[in-house]
């Protein structure tokens, strides 16, 4: 049996409610903050489908002293991120409430959802074979997974408006650069398919 995935990249609220990580630091986007309610309905397609829902989330992993670990250009990229962000079985780690519970969740500490992770256990275990892909950053997180799901011969349909990059025209571009090595379609059109005989 062979299955498709829905995976979101780090739809959580650290990255997305007010009082997380972000929206504290003022770095809120109606672009992402409209991804959710655009992507539920591809979740709910997917499942009725028979396929799974895998929310991938990005990780600050506590060191030694509950400092997070950060990558040096992450905490150069982002000075605001503190002790207690992104932090697994936290408010702010969590998946955003309007697409929760996931099938299975991916703690990731880098771009990729692929790098140091479980996710291709995850995606063997339960006979997926194909991905939708959505989330954020479109050129960061998003392309970096897509790219690597295409590197494993995982064909990939990327939701072009259930992605978001902070800047329109850097999502804009990477789409455009994505278009060689994924499908690409709306989350309707998504949703669509997967009642399509």
């Amino acid at each position: 049996m062979s299955r498709t995935a829905l995976l979101t990249i780090d739809l959580q609220n650290d990255f997305l409610h007010p009082k997380g990580a972000y929206g504290r630091a003022g770095q809120a986007s109606p672009a992402i903050a409209a991804l959710p309610a655009r992507i539920a309905p591809v979740r709910d397609a997917v499942r009725a489908a028979g396929g799974v829902y895998v929310s991938a989330q990005f990780t600050l992993v506590p060191g030694p002293d509950g400092e997070p670990l950060i990558s040096p250009h992450l905490a150069k990229l982002r000075p605001f991120l503190t002790r207690g962000d992104f932090l697994p079985g936290g408010f702010g780690h969590s998946l955003v409430d309007e697409l929760g519970p996931a099938d299975a969740t991916i703690e990731k500490v880098a771009y990729s959802a692929f790098y140091q992770t479980r996710l291709e256990f995850v995606l063997n275990k339960l006979s997926v074979t194909r991905l939708i892909v959505g989330g954020i950053v479109t050129n960061g997180g998003v392309a970096s997974t897509v790219r690597d799901a295409h590197l494993r011969d995982i064909p990939v349909t990327l939701l072009t408006d259930g992605t978001a990059a902070f800047d329109p025209a850097v999502h804009d571009a990477t789409l455009l650069s994505l278009g060689s090595v994924c499908h690409q379609a709306t989350c309707a059109e998504a949703a669509s398919a997967q009642t399509a005989p």
